[in-house]
């Protein structure tokens, strides 16, 4: 069984399992017996090969949940591009997944940040880390786009940047419980009209 475990594609699926669960109760309502349940090995199995539940958790924060960010993230482009059509195109694409989901439960990282808020630092930590690359690749890509000439250059990149991330976080939320293809419109249309009063109207 340790061989097995120590396998990389066994371990992604068992990552990957843990995730699913964690994501549909919650961590604090996941018990350790039944996340090894969940992944059909024993207490003791479980304890040898991942440490602890709280170990198991970072090591899915670090590869599951940090690549779920990274489909959020655009490289700052080497050629002159505006960035809002980039950005848009990647946010659309994520709301379209989060639809056509039969377990969507909201925005996995903010889910996550919001439950271990005051209640585990050194989760909350990796996970704000998370957070962290997602805004510092935005703020890259909005200050490239205002050297391009495509941004206003009196605008604060860092906080169009948080509200891309907090407004995006919110509309997920929103759409769990509401009409998620209707949510997703219209905050893509206002999303667009927002990029449009802070672009260089005149490039």
């Amino acid at each position: 069984m340790e061989t097995t475990l120590q396998n990389s594609k066994a371990l992604h699926l068992y990552r990957a399992k843990g995730l699913e669960l964690f994501y549909k109760n919650g961590y604090c309502n996941t018990s350790l017996e039944e996340l090894c349940d969940c992944l059909s090995l024993s207490k003791e199995v479980f304890i040898d090969s991942f440490m602890s539940k709280e170990d198991f958790f970072i090591g899915i924060a670090q590869n599951l949940i940090l690549q779920n960010t990274l489909n959020l993230l655009i490289e700052p482009v080497a050629y002159k591009q505006s960035p809002f059509p980039l950005i848009l195109d990647v946010i659309d694409l994520e709301l379209e997944k989060a639809i056509n989901s039969v377990a969507d439960n909201g925005s996995m990282l903010f889910n996550f940040i919001t439950e271990f808020n005051n209640k585990n630092h050194r989760i909350n930590k990796y996970l704000k880390d998370i957070l962290k690359i997602w805004e510092i690749n935005l703020v890259s890509l909005l200050r490239k786009g205002q050297l391009d000439g495509y941004v206003n250059k009196d605008v604060d990149c860092n906080g169009v940047a948080n509200y891309i991330i907090s407004s995006y976080m919110g509309a997920r939320t929103l759409m769990v419980e509401g009409n998620s293809q209707l949510l997703a419109n219209q905050y893509i249309q206002q999303l667009r009209y927002y990029f449009y009063s802070i672009s260089n109207k005149y490039n």
